[in-house]
């Protein structure tokens, strides 16, 4: 299993790499610089947890790494990985339908609330690397 030791990385392709679930205490790496904006990331064994600019983009419970997250117009994609299944909050647009998939397979379409979050749960016990597509 792969965790991101530097906790917040930029990738070639754009996308960033964050999360450490295999740390026993806390760690934040604050003020991030990537594509314009400011990146904040929480991780350890617990929860990891994501903003951008001040604003929610990711938390995951228990902590997870995230490999590849990109936003785009349309939703966002990653790889996900940890030591157990993991509950997903993702802030997105404020009452959209999206369609969710996981290793591509649809699991249904869901709504946002008011505040724009959309609730997953993944199964990654034992699993590797999961990948996660949310578009509209």
């Amino acid at each position: 299993m792969a965790v991101v030791e530097q906790l917040l990385r930029a990738e070639k392709d754009g996308s960033i790499s964050f999360g450490n679930y295999q740390l026993p205490e806390k760690k934040k790496l604050e003020n991030f610089e990537h594509n314009g904006d400011v990146l904040k990331v929480k991780t350890f064994k617990d929860i990891t947890k994501l903003e951008s600019n001040e604003n929610f983009v990711y938390e995951s419970v228990p902590g997870t790494a995230v490999t590849n997250f990109k936003e785009t117009e349309n939703g966002v994609s990653f790889g996900v990985e940890g030591e157990n299944d993991a509950q997903i909050t993702l802030g997105l647009l404020e009452n959209t339908e999206y369609s969710v998939f996981i290793n591509g397979t649809s699991i249904g379409k869901m709504s946002t609330n008011v505040g724009g979050k959309l609730n997953l749960s993944v199964e990654l016990s034992g699993k590797g690397l999961c990948e996660v597509r949310v578009e509209k």
